[in-house]
């Protein structure tokens, strides 16, 4: 091999071992492609570790109740009903969300005396919840600055009362339907990628029993005897859900329970009724709202030791176990109320 040959050999091969070493590997690239998601899915966890709760996405559709908007200043006077009206019709298509009847919540806000104005504290919507079975309440208000109107809704949690926010704003001369378009957007956007901020983390059973028996301590447990009459409305009833339910929270935290034939031997006789009714039906789901009222009666004296009552909303494949699930979810939540006041 002559000079000149060797020297053209070894000019190539350096040049393309230069080529390589200053090229991008493919292996590494690929290797390391992982990491660039690895920063989102570390996020919750800082997230997590600097004390805020990553957002959620809703399991299930979320029960909630649109409350009334107030209206700020004479601008706008007459506005927030057509707001709240356009939110309703807006969100109800929405596959996140069950909402409660409007006719039915302002029949329960009225015979219970809450305001259904902007203006609800944590108690107030705490209490709502109870009530009409919403784990979410939306509200807001409306006003004009500057020519401009603004819509604020306020998506209050009423499990753990925690208050999130979305609002749009527009011309004053603009038209209210595209404006409350975009409002429903934020609003099912925050209500169900923030749902674990919303609505209290599902307990054990066992944890829940748990809790319970720390509530009640080492206080003497009367004899028991329970009977909740329920009903499915438009179904026979099949077995009793809540009555179950709440003879379970009793025999489980150290209650004695009587069967029905042997009720005039127990020193407390737990009575109630309950009934489950269809709510709607979405593609293959099916909500069914439940209210279970209970009453503890001392039975040698005649006196009502305490009273509750509760109503749930529970989503199903079929409206039966629905309406069990709604009337056990409202009798637990009593059950745990309720036999702290019995023992002594």
């Amino acid at each position: 091999m002559n000079t000149n040959r060797k020297h053209w050999i070894i000019l190539t091969a350096c040049a393309v071992i230069g080529a390589a070493l200053h090229a991008e590997p493919d292996t590494p690239a690929t290797a390391d492609a992982p990491k660039a998601d690895a920063a989102p899915a570390a996020a919750p966890a800082a997230a997590e570790a600097a004390g805020e709760a990553a957002p959620q996405l809703a399991a299930e559709p979320v029960p909630a109740a649109i409350l009334a908007f107030a209206e700020r200043g004479p601008a706008v006077k007459g506005t927030a009903d057509k707001v709240a009206d356009l939110l309703f019709a807006e969100l109800a298509a929405h596959d996140g969300l069950w909402l409660v009847d409007r006719q039915d919540l302002q029949q329960t806000l009225s015979e219970q005396e809450l305001s259904a104005s902007g203006m609800v504290n944590p108690a107030q919507a705490v209490r709502i919840g109870s009530l009409t079975g919403a784990k979410v309440l939306i509200t807001g208000s409306v006003f004009e600055i500057d020519k401009d109107l603004h819509i604020v809704a306020k998506i209050i949690g009423t499990e753990t009362t925690r208050v999130l926010g979305a609002s749009v704003k527009g011309l004053a001369r603009d038209d209210l339907g595209p404006l409350v378009t975009q409002l429903a957007a934020k609003v099912a956007e925050t209500v169900t990628r923030k749902s674990g901020l919303l609505i209290a983390p599902e307990v054990r059973l066992e944890d829940r029993i748990a809790a319970l028996n720390r509530a009640l301590g080492d206080k003497r447990r009367p004899v028991v005897a329970v009977r909740i009459a329920e009903r499915h409305v438009g179904q026979a009833t099949i077995d009793p859900a809540a009555e179950t339910e709440v003879a379970l929270f009793c025999k489980e935290t150290g209650f004695t329970v009587l069967d029905h034939a042997d009720a005039d031997k127990a020193d407390i006789r737990i009575e109630g009724e309950g009934f489950s009714e269809f709510g709607l039906r979405r593609g293959n789901l099916v909500s069914v709202k439940a209210r279970v009222e209970v009453k503890a009666v001392d039975r040698k004296s005649g006196e009502v030791v305490a009273i509750d009552r509760e109503t749930a909303v529970e989503v199903d494949l079929t409206e039966q176990i629905a309406g069990k699930k709604a009337l056990q979810a409202a009798a637990a939540r009593i059950a745990e109320r309720l036999l702290p006041k019995l023992v002594k």
